[in-house]
């Protein structure tokens, strides 16, 4: 039995992220997106209104629909993902406006970790620059599987085709050497509203979609089947009443792929064996549930189940690991140094970790390995080696992007460190890692 996205939602709805460099006018991209598509409240026009006469402007600043921190209004710029829901009769969107400051880039991480498309904004004046190529990095390293370069303000270069091929060539042609599989570029002009809902009057030489019906019609629908199923145990349910004396369900929400009564399955990382004996959903008994569903399995043999543990089909079980090698992108303010003592957390189980050797930092200009920098700094992107104090389940982030995916954490004070994906990269690190260097005398594993 094949299950589409079409089954399991009534109207598909497509995650995207906006990400681009200071000024690019990202903000202003989403709110023209959001006022042209009739999505915005009069309530919320009127506020943005009387906030843009406040500040002396003539035309409503349509940035402050997404911008809503006091700070961000009062300084012009993106801080923190700012999320909107909108819809239009042919789909509906979760969006992720993210900042646009090399301090910021971690935020983009944030909104593009869960997005099936990218939106990369480049100012037609300046054209691709660091930010550009850091943020088409990111969307490389997190598969994000559709990539859209929207050069904006056209208007300030009187429209010219010459000006957007120029820029378009080059950013597609660093994109691709990332291994990005779909780039498409819109000549666009935010402000005025050129090519963003409507097509443009000005630019008569570009032939193609603008940026909404672009969203509107680019591909999401997949087989969710064709995934890897995986169903990482969030909560063990154990009622003993004298309604349901024998009870006994794993609850959580199914990680990918697709779960049938009678299936053989695998609890890792004890490698026990049993069979589906029935699927809860929404308190009815279902024959068969699939990601993204919040459903409680229940097995026909009684085995030590907890927390953190891993329910795969037993012919499609990841084998688990303690040594993991990944490509992260570092998201704390302190550095992530060689030896030093972290938490590892994958899906619904957190274990204790030490970093045994950093590898490479990526340079982004050229898409280099800078070797052994022995530590990295915040918003670099580079390879890492953990060992970690238990066995995990890891598959490669390639294969799938929720348990291929995972967090390093300070154990002090529980603040994120780093975001990493298992296994290789668009541009993997030669040689051998370095020898153990970290002191495991307090962690001994």
């Amino acid at each position: 039995m094949t299950i589409t996205s079409d089954q399991s939602s009534a109207t598909t709805l497509l995650r995207f992220a906006t990400a681009g460099s200071v000024d690019d006018g990202k903000s202003t991209l989403v709110g023209r997106l959001l006022h042209d598509s009739k999505s915005v409240l009069a309530d919320q026009l009127e506020a943005v209104e009387h906030a843009s006469r406040n500040r002396g402007q003539q035309a409503p600043d349509l940035a402050l629909l997404t911008d809503g921190l006091r700070a961000e209004r009062e300084q012009g710029i993106t801080i923190d993902v700012a999320y909107r829901y909108f819809a239009t009769p042919r789909r509906r969107f979760i969006l992720a406006d993210t900042p646009g400051h090399v301090q910021y880039t971690r935020n983009m991480v944030t909104g593009a970790s869960t997005a099936e498309l990218a939106v990369v904004l480049v100012d037609a004046r300046n054209g691709v620059v660091e930010q550009t190529r850091r943020h088409a990095a990111v969307a490389a390293l997190l598969r994000v599987p559709h990539v859209v370069l929207a050069v904006n303000k056209m208007d300030l270069v009187d429209y010219a085709e010459p000006v957007f091929a120029a820029i378009a060539e080059e950013f597609t042609a660093y994109a691709a050497s990332l291994g990005v599989p779909e780039i498409n570029a819109i000549p666009i002009s935010a402000l005025a509203g050129d090519n963003v809902v409507e097509p443009s009057a000005h630019m008569d030489w570009y032939g193609g979609p603008t940026v909404l019906e672009h969203l509107e019609t680019v591909p999401v629908s997949h087989d969710l089947t064709a995934c890897h199923a995986r169903f990482p145990v969030q909560y063990v349910i154990r009622p003993q009443t004298a309604e349901h004396p024998d009870y006994r369900g794993y609850a959580g929400q199914i990680a990918a792929g697709a779960f049938r009564v009678g299936e053989a399955v695998t609890v890792l990382p004890s490698g026990r064996t049993s069979t589906v004996g029935a699927i809860d959903a929404l308190g009815e008994s279902v024959d068969i549930a699939w990601a993204p569903q919040s459903v409680t399995l229940r097995l026909a043999d009684d085995i030590d189940i907890s927390r953190g543990d891993l329910i795969a089909p037993s012919a499609d079980a990841p084998d688990v690991t303690q040594d993991v090698e990944a490509t992260v992108c570092h998201v704390a303010d302190r550095p992530l140094a060689v030896g030093q003592r972290v938490l590892l957390k994958h899906t619904t189980r957190t274990v204790k970790a030490i970093v045994k050797d950093i590898p490479s930092r990526l340079t982004l200009d050229d898409l280099s390995q800078h070797p052994a920098p022995g530590r990295l700094v915040a918003n670099d992107i580079g390879r890492v080696v953990i060992r970690t104090a238990e066995p995990l389940a890891l598959d490669a982030y390639a294969d799938s992007r929720r348990t291929g995916s995972f967090l390093l954490i300070d154990p002090a004070d529980g603040t994120t460190l780093t975001a990493g994906m298992a296994g290789t990269s668009f541009a993997a690190p030669s040689g051998a890692g370095a020898e153990d260097t970290a002191d495991d005398a307090e962690w001994d594993f």
